[in-house]
């Protein structure tokens, strides 16, 4: 499911979704965002997703999801090759967070955005007030629950993506180049999950 609104009340506060992405840096699979806002009371040991363990991660995501109201946006690689991957982050987010819309029955009141940009000014759809917060992972419990189901959700994909495709240690590096991925690259070219637009895949073909 992509959104889902909370079994748990949501309160009369003004209501502030976190939103956060997964997924920039690989060469493989799609961008995913999610956004959230949290219920009351909140969810205990939240955090950054990239701070906590598998486990962890794992604990807290259908929590998240249970108590929650959220949105979760995928960009395939497709797109993200035809757009590049930060015109892909922007409308990753800001597909959850028109989904997050959607579960809410309305728009949250403010959106506060993981890193230095927000989609606004980027993405033609983004209609929301945003607020950029550098490390907001670690910060907003509400950008924290966004980073975990993100990550979680994406890492779910690249791990089906991977039965398709063992020889390229998916479950394992989640699409990131590392030195086992690029040597499966190497011996076995580019899958279609490969982003054809990024600079490792991209020069395979001049090889």
């Amino acid at each position: 499911m992509l959104y889902a609104t909370p079994n748990e009340g949501l309160g009369a506060a003004p209501l502030i979704a976190g939103v956060d992405e997964a997924g920039r840096g690989p060469l493989a699979g799609p961008v995913v965002a999610a956004a959230v806002v949290l219920c009351n009371p909140q969810i205990p040991g939240l955090d950054d997703s990239k701070r906590l363990s598998p486990k962890k991660r794992a604990m807290l995501e259908p929590e998240i999801l249970r108590r929650c109201a959220y949105g979760i946006g995928v960009v395939e690689v497709e797109e993200i090759d035809r757009i590049n991957i930060f015109q892909a982050t922007m409308a990753a987010m800001t597909l959850a967070v028109a989904r997050l819309a959607t579960a809410l029955g309305r728009d949250p009141d403010q959106t506060l955005i993981d890193g230095n940009l927000t989609p606004q000014g980027h993405s033609a759809e983004w209609r929301w007030p945003a607020r950029a917060i550098v490390g907001g992972d670690g910060l907003e419990p509400c950008i924290s629950a966004a980073s975990i189901l993100a990550k979680e959700y994406r890492d779910r994909l690249m791990r089906e993506a991977a039965l398709e495709h063992p020889q390229y240690g998916w479950e394992r590096n989640m699409g990131y180049g590392t030195a086992e991925h690029m040597e499966a690259l190497r011996m076995h070219g580019a899958s279609q999950h490969h982003r054809k637009s990024f600079a490792p895949v991209a020069q395979l073909a001049l090889l």
